[in-house]
Order: structure tokens, then sequence, then C-alpha cells
């Protein structure tokens, strides 16, 4: 069943402004260790960062929190599964309330799907609830 839906899409020059005014700070807050190690060995590094973005950002409305009730940008982080496939790993306040939402007897799945295509990014976030020990 599905939890939650949420979409966004970020302009990756305006990612590119803010990382030049705001620079380490900005990073720092917004970016987990491991979205900022994987973006900053890719030659597109700015539309990695605004793919990221996005994908936090349709993350929280997934959620139905947005940026509050607890739920912080670093506590929404893109990692990839051994297969390739985008996924996120929750922690703090965003992974209690996927937890809160997500019922007994079940566990969340979250899918993502990022892309670019110059000048924006795109992220589409469903989170499911799948039967434990079911497909």
């Amino acid at each position: 069943m599905i939890l939650g839906i949420g979409s966004d899409i970020t302009d990756v020059r305006r990612v590119a402004k803010v990382i030049e005014r705001h620079g380490e700070r900005f990073l720092d807050r917004v970016f987990t260790p491991t979205e900022r190690a994987r973006a900053d060995k890719r030659r597109n590094r700015v539309e990695t960062y605004a793919k990221r973005f996005a994908a936090k950002e349709a993350c929280a409305k997934a959620l139905g929190t947005g940026l509050r009730a607890g739920v912080w940008w670093r506590d929404m982080g893109v990692v990839n599964l051994p297969s390739g496939r985008p996924t996120l790993e929750l922690t703090g306040g965003a992974k209690r309330r996927l937890n809160a939402m997500t019922p007994a007897g079940y566990e969340a799945r979250i899918d993502l799907t990022i892309t670019d295509e110059g000048p924006m990014a795109h992220a589409l976030v469903i989170i499911s609830a799948i039967a434990v020990g079911g497909r």
C-alpha cells in the first residue's frame, strides 16, 4: 500500500548560486557525508547535489511533514543499493515519522527516481508499506 508520494523539481542554477554564496556551510547543513563524498568526486558535481536536494524535498513531502515536525535535511540521505538503484536512508526525525506512518505488521519501502536535464533536476519518492515477509 502507498503511504506517501512526493515530487520536486529544482533549478540546478539556483543550487549552484547557493553553493557559491554559502559553500561549506550550506553543504554541511543539507547533505550527508555519503552524499558529499559521491557528489564531490563527480564531474557534474552541482547537478548531483541538485538531484539530491530535489530528492530530500520530495521525501519530506512523501512523509507528509515537509521540513518541520523534527524532520531535517540531513535526516534524509540518498544512497544506492547494491543493484545501483537509488533510495533514501532516513535517520532522526525522518525515521521517526516513517516509523509512525508505517502500519504494524508492515515494513516501509522507499522508491526514488532522480534525473536531471539542464537546467532542472527532478525527483519522485514513493513510500510503500510491504507486509513483513511479503513481496
